[in-house]
């Protein structure tokens, strides 16, 4: 991966020297350029970056909506999708009178009040690991790479274990297993095993399956004959794993930094599953949704979570008509994988438990 400067550039441009000063024509309630926007009465004045921290939790800081970072930094899609690095040491302030946020260093002016000097800096995409991520990677690392979601029949053709060491019903660590299939060159598979189907809500369609992984393999020998299968060592076992499960080879794990940001149209899917097999979700459990990118959704991209209102009667009329009540927004989900019908999401600040059928749709 190459080296960038898109940070340092786009911030140069957005404030060569910010002044940060007491707060005497600070608004009552500041407000950003967006409205829905706002910032908390209460946000500080700066925050200094520390390991450990998110977009989401230094957001959550100032704003009201901490999904609302990219229209307090006037940040557009391609930034929204290389998204600057925020590294710990940096100092977030908050500029109060512009109703925006700003990123620097503080330097002495000889004032006594700390200036932000910005200047460009080359930072290597090797160093990506110090920066500071969109939401807590730890939720959601096993998630960027498996499980699968597949569409039907799309592991037919995939390699598969057709034997196991000594006939073995299933292999573990260190174990050989027997391949056929065609490996296109690659040396280290994923090893999945068809799972559930995952039904529309609203359909009750089969739009596609969650492939269990089961554990890594990586090639010993590869076949020299046509009948002759391939012969891989299992370098890993996170379940059980036998003859008839499919192998697709193991790619990197992505680097996942993409800002909150609302969909660019609007979005209203619902939820499919909760991981884990139960019906309930909570804060930063993982779901799926029934909506992908042909949806309009793409990494980063952040739902309001509501509950539908019930149907119920009026008992203080005579007739008792029925009424909807009205539906309850109660949490936020980040979208960090998505598929083309289908994307998993991360429940954020819930004040109630997540349920299958809940709406997720576009922040109002």
């Amino acid at each position: 991966m190459k080296n960038f400067s898109t940070a340092a550039l786009f911030f140069a441009f957005a404030s060569a020297v910010l002044p940060v000063t007491a707060s005497a024509q600070t608004p009552t309630k500041p407000v950003s350029a967006n409205a829905r926007c706002a910032f908390l009465p209460n946000a500080p004045d700066q925050h200094v970056v520390v390991r450990g921290d998110t977009l989401w939790d230094i957001s959550g800081k100032f704003l009201e909506r901490p999904w609302c970072w990219p229209q307090v930094w006037d940040m557009n899609r391609d930034q929204i999708r290389n998204p600057h690095w925020i590294y710990p040491g940096q100092i977030v302030y908050f500029d109060r009178v512009a109703g925006r946020l700003r990123l620097g260093k503080p330097t002495g002016d000889g004032s006594g009040l700390p200036t932000v000097r910005l200047s460009p800096q080359t930072r290597s995409t090797d160093l990506a690991a110090d920066a500071i991520p969109a939401i807590p990677m730890n939720a959601i690392e096993p998630f960027l790479s498996k499980p699968l979601i597949v569409e039907e029949n799309e592991l037919n053709n995939a390699p598969r274990i057709v034997a196991t060491q000594e006939g073995s019903v299933y292999i573990s660590v260190g174990s050989k297993a027997y391949v056929r299939g065609d490996l296109k060159g690659r040396t280290v598979f994923e090893v999945f095993h068809p799972g559930k189907p995952l039904k529309d809500p609203a359909t009750k369609e089969i739009i596609g399956y969650e492939a269990v992984y089961l554990g890594t393999l990586r090639l010993l020998r590869e076949s020299r004959a046509k009948n002759e299968p391939h012969t891989f060592t299992v370098i890993n076992a996170k379940e059980e794993m036998g003859v008839g499960d499919r192998m697709v080879p193991q790619e990197p794990t992505p680097i996942i930094n993409y800002v909150p940001h609302a969909p660019e149209q609007s979005v209203v899917g619902q939820i499919m599953s909760v991981y884990g097999g139960v019906t309930q979700a909570g804060q930063n459990q993982i779901v799926t949704i029934n909506r992908g990118a042909q949806d309009g959704l793409d990494r980063g991209s952040v739902l309001e979570l509501y509950r539908l209102g019930g149907l119920i009667k009026d008992t203080t009329d005579a007739e008792k008509p029925t009424i909807k009540l009205p539906d309850e927004q109660y949490g936020d989900l980040f979208i960090f994988r998505v598929f083309n019908h289908i994307s998993y999401g991360l429940i954020m600040q819930v004040r109630d438990t997540a349920q299958i059928g809940d709406i997720a749709r576009s922040p109002e």
